[in-house]
């Protein structure tokens, strides 16, 4: 058994060959905590127009000779992918003894999961993830940068930019601003606020209201505290709220920990491109030094909104 762990590089190299797509698709799936609540874009490279169509255009009683300009609007928005790379050094027997304590004993039946160069190359994809997911809300594009944080925007500095741009601002119905803090007293009454404030098109969709885990066990607390003697508050953790007809989903995410912003949209407007189908991406093992081999990987990676119009998406500021 120990003879069979003692990988070669070329095992390496003809795994990471071999299983190129797996091992790319790996961060993108361990990232599924937080995607799973938006839209997956694949075979995005680089720039790609999206958007929301509207026209105003409408039935009336019926005449042969009545027409009416369509006045077709397309909300244009772009969803650009950026190329990231990442030179992984690792130590082979290292990777093995991880792997070797994570599925047990190897033993008798245990013999059929014993690790291969695969599953080594695997381990550290798929930890690649932890970085994607943090930067998919606070990620901030710089090209001279370093880390995934620096690869592209995530969906608070995009917020950041419109607002600053003007596009998404109370007149446009698509921005408030929090005068309170949230505490355990007020967050159902802040809740509500939120709700009714919605454009009437947008609340009857089934939407979902990204915040932090801190935003939500306040929510659980305020509820518990004013509706502690309903018959039909059964259970602690509130998942709607209060008043939505089960349709605002209250969504914490930890890698939103410190976001100054609550979003609120249904799941098709949350956008994240990334490429899988080229042959741009690629992974590759090279030894560079003695004992010590590199995983070296390129792929693409973007977040955007496909609309920012009121009818599609809200955005609330915290008080400062």
């Amino acid at each position: 058994m120990a003879g069979k762990l003692n990988f070669t590089l070329q095992e390496y190299q003809e795994a990471a060959t071999k299983w190129r797509s797996d091992l790319l698709m790996l961060p993108i799936i361990g990232c599924q905590d937080t995607l799973k609540y938006m839209t997956a874009r694949p075979g995005i490279r680089y720039k790609e127009q999206v958007g929301a169509l509207s026209g105003d255009a409408q039935f009336g009683p019926y005449k042969p000779s009545r027409s009416t300009d369509f006045n077709l609007n397309i909300d244009f928005r772009t969803l650009e992918t950026f190329l990231g790379s990442v030179v992984a050094k690792f130590e082979p027997n290292s990777a093995v003894s991880t792997l070797l304590g994570q599925i047990g004993d190897t033993k008798g039946d245990g013999q059929m999961q014993a690790p291969t160069a695969k599953h080594v190359l695997a381990l550290i994809a798929k930890s690649l993830s932890e970085h994607l997911n943090e930067a998919i809300w606070a990620g901030e594009r710089n090209p001279n940068g370093d880390t995934t944080l620096d690869l592209f925007d995530g969906f608070d500095t995009i917020t950041s930019k419109e607002i600053t741009a003007g596009t998404i601002a109370a007149s446009e119905g698509n921005y408030m601003k929090l005068t309170d803090a949230i505490t355990n007293d007020n967050a159902v009454d802040i809740a509500k606020e939120i709700l009714f404030s919605l454009d009437p098109r947008l609340r009857a969709q089934d939407l979902y209201m990204f915040c932090t885990q801190e935003f939500a066990d306040a929510y659980n607390e305020s509820y518990l505290l004013t509706h502690g003697g309903i018959n039909y508050n059964t259970k602690y953790g509130q998942d709607t709220v209060e008043g939505s007809n089960g349709r605002l989903h209250i969504v914490p995410m930890y890698n939103k920990i410190g976001s100054k912003f609550i979003h609120i949209c249904p799941k098709i407007n949350m956008l994240v491109g990334y490429d899988q189908m080229g042959d741009i991406e690629s992974v590759l093992v090279k030894e560079y030094e003695p004992f010590i081999l590199s995983y070296i990987a390129t792929m693409f990676f973007g977040v955007q909104f496909e609309s920012i119009d009121k009818r599609r998406f809200k955005v609330v500021e915290l008080a400062d």
